[in-house]
């Protein structure tokens, strides 16, 4: 392509005055059609090259996009600022995280007043001891627009810590060590990885993942000493529909080396305390066979879904991690969806899933017995927290509704007692008792009962006439379960209901919710939406004039599949990092993420994945008909859902639909997949939305 012909046509955003009109014009992206060819088939793809990220045209019609933004919504910019203000003064600004107790020492995050970021702290023996400030991440994020920390982790003789930094927002992270005694940064940082790292027992070893820098696919393990220049390839995942990591058991006994695809897995394992030893596999992988393993110090643990949809726990010997030997510990369950395990001592903590509401279950090792954690509301989120000392008869979990704030409480296993720890604190005038929580079931057109979360402020009217958001997802068997959000306060208190749609293609009512919802099943996903959505209109809860729905990153997909299939049933969508242009990207294998995403969606170069994913691609399927309002973001530095396909996509749409309805593209240009970082800076993302929903429903205040 010639750079230097392309143009855009683009409003005269600059010269409204001399436009002589008072609503901006929308930008217009130049057509230059590309064809692309597969199966016989032919698609015009007329926006293809606002995929040239370095071209100064496609710089500034993104550049203009978000001017044009900026006018349509900037009537309501006041609005939106006193809504930042509004969420910020929910926000503790003097705050820390329940401590972690490791080894001797507890270990916790704390903010000061007015500051974006934590500073990272621990005190000896109690928390009563003199604290010892080990990282304050505001400093390192002087000077940079935008500064993500993660991976922070402590050796096991408490004497060095490293932590991973991205100063871009493309998830290229550089991983530094300090040592804590002098406070010194150690020359030997880790340039341009993965945030993944673990520490072996010898204090002195890391292992570390490195990235394709095109594909950005994890795809090597390294080996390296802190204190030298030396890395040593330890193992590397040559098959490109996996990905690998590492990571370690609450024990310490082992370093695990994992490959995953989407169904498929494979582990390998070091002793600790012999870090130069070279892995072993600990079964090899086979198609749709999915395990998981960890290790009680004196065996091994696995969580396997062999002859199991809903996964089974096993147990293995050290010395024979055959199949053969395995012992099942917990067996398969068909209404109860074991997702995880941390072992300890004495005990083993079984997080799962049933009837679309989280469990906690505790093994006992010994005797083989196991109870469940009561839980009381109607809909709640719960998982096993943060735990690092494995000889403990307490450990740490998490809990939270839709009107109970985020809660750490720590587990008595011989007392079987929760103790309260610290509850997230929501300043001003919030009382939980002032909101209601439903879970209701909608059964859509196949007769499946799809869970739906719903909260709303008591007195809310169900005449039909309130708004309603609905949040969806519905992909990689991930499930959404009902979580507190101070911002969303801010709706509630409004008179806005909020609901989740607990959709096929997560993992909420077991295995094969998942199985439902993807590949040649991932219609399931689109229709349990829509569906959900004309169940929440029947019953009450609002209309189509104040329906609204949201969604991100794969749930854009969902958004804008909903949008092309059923617009006529929402007011306002908003979407954020939406993956639309399924069938181009699935088709390139160079672009992040894609061959590894095969498993979930479909492997298009096949000609029947190809004709499936086609008729539901919201770019491929955009029509000459009318839209809800849209409000879609991106970030130009996004590793995972590229910017140009949230661009393309508004660009199409604009040039298509009939309608006069808003639809408006904000990219961040100094972010990526995540957004703003900084606890006070990610309110003007959440802001932003909000303040589209009310202005569509005329509240201004």
């Amino acid at each position: 392509m010639n750079l230097m012909k392309t143009t855009t046509i683009i409003a005269c955003l600059s010269m409204l005055a001399a436009c002589g009109t008072d609503k901006p014009e929308a930008p217009a992206a130049a057509k230059e059609p590309t064809e692309l060819e597969m199966h016989g088939d032919v698609r015009v793809d007329e926006y293809y090259w606002l995929r040239e990220r370095e071209n100064p045209e496609v710089i500034r019609y993104l550049e203009q996009e978000n001017a044009y933004t900026d006018s349509i919504l900037g009537e309501h910019a006041d609005f939106e600022k006193r809504l930042i203000e509004e969420m910020k003064s929910r926000i503790a600004q003097v705050d820390q995280s329940a401590p972690i107790a490791h080894g001797d020492y507890f270990y916790y995050r704390r903010y000061e007043e007015g500051k974006e970021h934590p500073i990272y702290c621990r005190r000896q023996g109690s928390m009563d001891a003199e604290e010892e400030i080990l990282l304050d991440v505001n400093v390192g994020a002087e000077g940079h627009a935008f500064y993500s920390v993660r991976g922070f982790q402590v050796s096991p003789d408490h004497k060095t810590f490293g932590y991973a930094v991205d100063t871009v927002g493309r998830r290229f992270y550089d991983i530094l060590f300090v040592d804590i005694e002098s406070g010194k940064d150690l020359d030997n940082t880790l340039k341009a990885v993965t945030p993944n790292f673990v520490w072996a027992a010898d204090n002195k070893t890391v292992f570390f993942v490195k990235q394709e820098p095109q594909t950005l696919r994890w795809h090597q393990v390294y080996r390296h000493e802190v204190g030298s220049d030396t890395n040593e390839l330890v193992f590397e995942e040559e098959d490109e529909t996996f990905g690998t990591f590492v990571y370690t058991a609450v024990s310490g006994s082992h370093i695990y080396i994992y490959s995953r695809s989407t169904i498929s897995a494979e582990a390998r394992y070091i002793p600790s305390n012999s870090p130069a030893a070279d892995p072993m596999i600990f079964l090899p992988r086979r198609d749709d066979h999915e395990y998981f393993v960890t290790d009680g110090v004196d065996r091994f643990y696995v969580l396997s879904n062999d002859g199991a949809q809903n996964f089974e726990v096993l147990e293995a010997p050290l010395d024979n991690t055959s199949q053969e030997a395995w012992k099942t510990v917990v067996p398969h369950r068909d209404d109860v969806l074991i997702e995880g395990i941390s072992v300890f001592e004495n005990f083993v903590v079984v997080d799962g899933t049933k009837q679309g509401l989280n469990q906690i279950e505790v093994l006992d090792r010994e005797s083989g017995e196991m109870h469940e954690i009561a839980f009381d509301e109607e809909a709640y989120r719960a998982s096993t927290g943060e735990n690092q000392n494995y000889d403990s008869t307490v450990f740490r979990y998490r809990y939270e509704s839709m009107t109970t704030p985020d809660s750490d409480y720590d587990y008595n296993v011989v007392e079987r007692t929760s103790s309260l720890v610290k509850e997230q604190v929501v300043l001003g005038d919030f009382d939980r008792n002032n909101y209601q929580t439903e879970r209701r079931f909608a059964t859509v057109r196949d007769g499946t009962r799809v869970p739906v979360s719903l909260v709303y402020r008591k007195g809310t009217k169900m005449d039909g006439q309130s708004p309603l958001i609905q949040y969806g997802y519905g992909s990689y068997g991930a499930s959404i379960q009902p979580s507190f959000s101070m911002n969303r306060l801010s709706l509630l208190d409004r008179g806005f209901i909020f609901a989740i749609a607990h959709i096929r293609g997560g993992s909420e009512m077991g295995r094969e919710w998942y199985y439902d919802g993807r590949q040649l099943n991932k219609l399931n996903t689109f229709y349990d939406f829509i569906d959900v959505s004309k169940f929440l209109i029947s019953e009450g809860y609002t209309s189509p004039e104040h329906l609204y729905a949201r969604g991100g990153s794969a749930g854009g997909l969902l958004m804008g599949a909903v949008m092309n299939m059923a617009p006529e049933l929402y007011n306002g969508i908003t979407t954020r990092v939406p993956f639309v242009d399924v069938v181009t990207t699935m088709l390139d294998p160079d672009i992040p993420l894609t061959t590894g995403e095969y498993n979930e969606w479909g492997n298009p170069n096949d000609k029947e994945f190809y004709d499936y994913m086609l008729a539901y691609s919201p770019y491929d399927q955009i029509k000459a008909q009318d839209y809800p309002n849209i409000l879609v973001t991106t970030g130009l530095h996004d590793s995972q859902v590229q910017y140009w396909e949230p661009a393309k996509w508004v660009a199409r749409m604009r040039d298509r639909k009939t309608d006069d309805n808003i639809l408006v593209l904000k990219t961040d240009m100094n972010a990526g997949h995540g957004g703003k970082t900084g606890r006070f800076r990610s309110l003007e993302d959440e802001a932003l939305y909000y303040a589209f929903f009310m202005s569509l429903e005329g509240i201004t205040e």
